[in-house]
């Protein structure tokens, strides 16, 4: 059965399209056939993205697919080994078949409390919905210092939640790999792209699909 990994949140710019992008990439890197979903018409940010990572000849080629609805997403599967879907940033109505289809929600977050405090209400909000809190996952994306992302991360878990490994930081490498149609896990620094990986690894784990053993071992 194709997993299924949403990127989710009622906030926009911390870094959900960012995620989806480089778990398209890592997944698509270790063989995986991958569907990756842009649920936002509007913003199009994943679309926009692969289009552009076309133009650069960049490889390996990612297909992202707009959809308006979850239900219409969902109805195209076929053989796939991972389905990715990127929300808007904002809550919609569907969230909860979303939320029910998918093996792991993840919804990225930055260290602040501007941005965290509204985090745990989203993740809260499904709880009292009946999604399970095992399907939840935190990621702390634009980081500053490894002391703030201690500090979430020491929160988040303190209220129960799970938190990926790993921290992506802000640097402006990540934006300059994304706008030529790269992921985070492809910048031009090594130390970034073993930020991003050893998040994707963790993340893949967590659904069941390793990262090849030598892909792991570069980012330990």
């Amino acid at each position: 059965m194709t997993k299924c990994v949403a990127f989710v949140g009622q906030k926009g710019g911390v870094g959900k399209s960012t995620l989806a992008r480089a778990l398209a990439t890592s997944a698509k890197e270790a063989g995986l056939q991958v569907k990756t979903v842009d649920l936002d018409p509007q913003q199009a940010t994943c679309t926009i993205w692969a289009q552009a990572r076309d133009r650069y000849n960049v490889s390996p080629p990612i297909k992202v697919e707009a959809f308006l609805s979850a239900k219409e997403a969902l109805a195209t599967l076929r053989a796939e080994e991972l389905l990715i879907i990127d929300t808007p940033g904002y809550i919609r109505d569907d969230i909860t078949e979303i939320a029910a289809r998918a093996d792991l929600l993840v919804q990225p977050t930055s260290p602040t409390v501007d941005d965290l405090y509204p985090a745990v209400l989203t993740f809260q909000a499904l709880e009292n919905v009946g999604i399970s809190r095992d399907k939840f996952a935190f990621a702390l994306c634009r980081t500053l210092a490894e002391e703030e992302a201690s500090d979430a991360r020491a929160y988040l878990k303190g209220l129960g939640y799970g938190v990926l490994l790993g921290d992506v930081p802000e640097h402006i490498d990540y934006r300059k790999a994304m706008n030529q149609g790269r992921a985070i896990t492809e910048a031009s620094r090594p130390a970034l792209n073993g930020c991003a990986e050893t998040m994707m690894a963790d993340l893949l784990a967590r659904v069941g699909l390793a990262l090849p053993e030598v892909r792991r071992s570069g980012t330990a």
